[in-house]
């Protein structure tokens, strides 16, 4: 029997009870992992991200510029350290229960965060070195992108690795449907999308560092005058997300300084 969503519809709240520019429940902890430099807890929704950071560790004899095992490898120039990512997905992630190979898009995914970090980080303080990020997909339910890239930037924090600001993430899309008639007026931009409006509606993923614009994928393909107005709500998430993680990790500093 499908889902009645007329209540929904007349009191203007999505199909989990948000307002369009409302974020999912955010819980984000910081060293999870004992073992690792650096690590991090994130969720976003039913999106659930465990973030595990190695390094900086020096890079033995053989193995710079190499790129194997399904990781994404980027930087380590002279004077550089070398920033590599690789991503797993739990059996139990999604709504098959089977193990995910490095796809298409599991290595976009990776490249995307790896391009971002390697600029993001100041990695000329680390020469002939690497840093490793490992991020291990317990749960998705859509904005996965920006789930990892927070996740991410909390473990490296929590790693004590320099960068120069945060970055953080968050998803936006656009609700008109292409090509209906009735879609004029209502083409209002969503905050932050779950699974199933990630199926349904054009989307975007923006990471900003500060208040520049660092990552901006189009996950999807939109009408060019759809863009700008998604492009704001994304921007004003990222900003909330911003206070948010800054928060957990003054929090977390408070904790352990007392």
């Amino acid at each position: 029997m499908p889902l009645d969503t007329s209540t929904y519809a007349l009191a203007l709240l999505r199909l989990d009870g948000r307002r369009w520019n409302e974020l999912r429940r955010i819980h984000a902890q910081l060293s999870v992992q004992a073992a690792a430099d650096g690590s991090s807890y994130f969720e976003l929704g039913n999106t659930k991200v465990l973030c595990t950071v190695t390094g900086p560790a020096e890079i033995r004899y053989g193995q710079g510029g190499q790129t194997g095992g399904g990781k994404a490898t980027g930087g380590g120039g002279d004077g550089e350290a070398k920033v590599e990512v690789e991503i797993g997905f739990a059996g139990f992630s999604g709504v098959e229960r089977r193990r995910r190979r490095a796809d298409k898009r599991t290595l976009e995914l990776q490249h995307t965060l790896r391009t971002a970090y390697t600029t993001l980080l100041l990695t000329h303080l680390y020469p002939h070195s690497t840093i490793s990020l490992h991020l291990h997909i317990l749960s998705q339910d859509g904005s996965l992108l920006a789930a990892c890239i927070n996740a991410a930037t909390l473990a490296l924090i929590d790693a004590g690795i320099p960068m120069t600001n945060y970055l953080v993430a968050c998803t936006a899309a656009s609700t008109a449907s292409a090509g209906s008639a009735e879609g004029a007026g209502s083409d209002d931009p969503l905050l932050d999308l779950n699974g199933l409006e990630e199926m349904e509606l054009p989307f975007l993923t923006v990471g900003m560092v500060g208040e520049k614009v660092s990552v901006l994928v189009m996950e999807t393909r939109v009408r060019q005058e759809r863009v700008e107005g998604m492009l704001a709500v994304a921007v004003e998430g990222c900003r909330r997300m911003k206070e948010i993680l800054d928060g957990v990790v003054k929090g977390y500093g408070r904790r352990y300084a007392a």
